[in-house]
């Protein structure tokens, strides 16, 4: 069947996923899609206009983006009761993703309207696809907080989850971040940091959190563009160290960590020197106490 030969569609709101970079990246079935619709609504016409230019096709575009997400939604809804077929994208990659189109897709479920996902383009699949991790357990934590506290707060929740973590960043905070990654995550674990995925300059570099900011820092333009970060999992804890960490996280609470790690050696037999690591590491952001 040819693109010209399509069946109609039927009226929906259709999630269409679009190339993260490389234009060429879409499929078969999101050009068949984007033709055949009334209307795509998108983050920002002229961005959105290029792909259609691209692939000469001429549906209208109307924007739809984080500051009026709430009243387009509204208007997308009474759309499809008359009838209308609207495809949604973003700039790049899945709507509702990291992206705007939560909102959209919420309000037309709610509405009990049809929703019909068109897969395509991942900056996390594909970031995955080449961090050679082994298949597991993975956490997609997307944007982190943009305030380091705040996102070492997140970090630390994460530090013993089990698999990979998965985070999208902004070039300007990349270097904030991985910092505090290193200090509350391990430094040790190795990262996967995938910058300009499917561009001219994509960059895939794989090595140490502790080295991930010096990395950076070595070139200026490693620090452009958009980054997905893939940071392995952590080792595993025996019993006895996941107790110690119950413990000093409690310790913490009330007691800088030469304190914490005294009690803490203490109470589970375990070396005071590997504690007080362990502790600075749960409680970043403090001095050495000598």
């Amino acid at each position: 069947m040819t693109l010209a030969s399509a069946p109609l569609l039927p009226p929906a709101l259709y999630v269409v996923a679009t190339p993260i970079g490389n234009l060429g990246d879409i499929t078969l079935r999101a050009l068949e899609v984007l033709r055949g619709v009334d209307r795509i609504a998108c983050e920002d016409t002229r961005h959105s206009q290029r792909l259609l230019e691209r692939h000469d096709i001429r549906t209208p575009l109307f924007a739809v983006h984080m500051h009026n997400e709430a009243a387009s939604a509204e208007r997308i809804v009474e759309a499809l009761r008359r009838g209308e077929r609207i495809a949604l994208v973003s700039d790049a990659g899945t709507p509702g993703v990291s992206d705007p189109g939560a909102v959209v897709v919420a309000a037309v479920r709610a509405a009990g309207l049809m929703v019909v996902p068109i897969p395509g383009a991942s900056a996390l699949t594909c970031a995955l696809s080449a961090s050679g991790l082994l298949p597991g357990p993975m956490t997609f934590i997307g944007f982190l907080p943009t305030k380091s506290a705040a996102r070492r707060k997140v970090l630390e929740t994460m530090a013993t989850l089990p698999g990979a973590l998965v985070v999208y960043e902004a070039p300007h905070r990349v270097l904030e971040s991985l910092t505090d990654m290193a200090a509350t995550l391990g430094g040790e674990r190795h990262c996967l940091i995938a910058r300009e995925l499917t561009k001219r300059f994509e960059t895939l570099q794989r090595l140490p959190l502790q080295s991930a900011a010096g990395w950076l820092t070595e070139d200026a333009d490693r620090q452009r563009g958009e980054f997905v970060l893939v940071i392995e999992a952590a080792p595993e804890q025996t019993a006895d160290a996941a107790s110690a960490d119950a413990l000093l996280r409690v310790l913490l609470e009330e007691l800088p960590p030469n304190q914490a790690a005294r009690l803490a050696a203490k109470a589970t037999g375990i070396d005071r020197q590997t504690l007080y690591r362990r502790a600075m590491t749960l409680k970043p952001g403090q001095a050495p106490e000598h």
